[in-house]
């Protein structure tokens, strides 16, 4: 997860102690101080929902799944995870809101010691279930949006799903919860970005998450939607400007790009360019403590049978269940050889990623895709879009595209 805001606006939030190592002067109440090695844990309570989205990388659908686990499994994961010293856990689904006992469930994180949020679409929130969420102890709320209304429920298979979801974060807000957006970028909605954000400001919302397609799940099946390399270069500038415009109005949004580290080295040649070399060097500073992608390090996902992955996005591969084994153990198993590789990557990554001068704040960018593309989880990311000279420096051979 990269912040825009923070990088080009010194924009103060509650997450730089844990990206940035920069949370101990921070005007902001921080989730920890101090960057952590620990992972934040994704963890899809269920796979049920209500709606059918294109890209799920969860595979989700109306029916129940057997095997989920129950609400004193579900506890016992917690202590292990507030045990192993895991700063956030993350209820997503599926859709959360569909299990009964997810307040339970919240309550007993924040007991434990664990900041407990929540990814939903929105769309069964009610001012009941809203409070409920505050005072089990939710500290923030993310609410899926991919559109604007008609691209919006397109996209997620459901007509109104869109004034279902604005009406679900307006009543979130209401209870007093923090409450953002989830955006995820395709070639079929990249043009709504600035208008969603323009709307759902006026409706309170000061956090944007923008997600880059990854391709698990249903997200695989819809791969030939993704932008172009050239395309999302465009839409990620553009996310740039519009951070940009609403600080200088000084209405500062929190603006923050999930799901490709090419990302980081944009956004260090931007500054360059925007600002100049200090602001440029500035911005690496940063981006370097934070360390590039985070798979299978600071970041892990687990299923609603119990199942450990790498990312949630990951979930066709298995490290282990946590039925048979703690989380901490499956985590420091050094002995599965993709977890292994993965945090030795810089020694596998080929073709431009292993010349790549921002290797150490990128790190090769999503595996996944590059394993969904070319059979490869060490080949480039199909979704680099740096020039070749942005790549190398300024010494190398300028021209060719952003895919060259």
């Amino acid at each position: 997860m990269i912040s825009i805001s923070k990088l080009l606006c010194e924009l103060d939030a509650e997450g730089d102690g844990l990206r940035y190592d920069d949370g101990r002067d921070s005007s902001r109440e921080q989730i920890t101080e101090d960057r952590t090695t620990k992972p934040v844990v994704v963890w899809n309570v269920t796979r049920r929902c209500n709606l059918y989205c294109e890209h799920c990388y969860a595979g989700a659908d109306l029916d129940a799944a057997p095997g989920e686990l129950t609400t004193a499994e579900g506890k016992r994961l917690l202590d292990e995870l507030a045990d192993y010293g895991v700063p956030v856990v993350l209820f997503s689904g599926g859709e959360p809101l569909v299990r009964d006992d997810l307040e339970t469930l919240v309550a007993h994180a924040a007991d434990v010691g664990i900041r407990p949020v929540l990814s939903t679409n929105g769309t069964l929130v009610t001012p009941d279930r809203a409070a409920a969420l505050r005072d089990a102890g939710l500290k923030y709320a993310g609410v899926s949006v991919d559109g604007m209304p008609e691209r919006n429920d397109a996209f997620r298979g459901e007509e109104g799903a869109f004034d279902a979801a604005v009406r679900g974060i307006e009543q979130f807000l209401d209870a007093g919860l923090k409450t953002g957006l989830r955006y995820t970028i395709t070639e079929k909605n990249a043009a709504d970005m600035e208008s969603v954000v323009n709307l759902l400001s006026e409706v309170g919302v000061d956090r944007f998450c923008f997600y880059h397609l990854d391709y698990g799940g249903r997200g695989g099946d819809i791969a030939d939607a993704d932008l172009t390399p050239d395309a999302r270069r465009e839409a990620v500038e553009r996310l740039c400007e519009l951070t940009l415009s609403y600080h200088d109005a000084g209405e500062e949004i929190e603006t923050l790009l999930v799901g490709n580290y090419c990302d980081a080295a944009f956004l260090v040649e931007y500054a360059r360019g925007r600002f100049g070399e200090g602001k440029a060097a500035a911005v690496r500073r940063y981006l370097e403590v934070n360390g590039g992608d985070p798979t299978g390090e600071r970041v892990a996902d687990v299923d609603y049978q119990g199942n450990v992955h790498p990312t949630q996005f990951w979930q066709g591969y298995s490290l282990g269940n946590v039925r048979d084994r703690p989380f901490g153990a499956i985590w420091e198993d050094d002995s599965n050889p993709l977890l292994s590789a993965l945090r030795d990557r810089e020694e596998h990554l080929t073709g431009r990623c292993a010349t790549c001068r921002h290797q150490d704040i990128c790190r090769g960018g999503s595996r996944l895709r590059a394993l969904a593309a070319e059979g490869d989880v060490f080949a480039p990311d199909p979704q680099c879009y740096l020039t070749r000279e942005e790549r190398l420096g300024p010494a190398a051979d300028v021209g060719g595209s952003a895919a060259d």
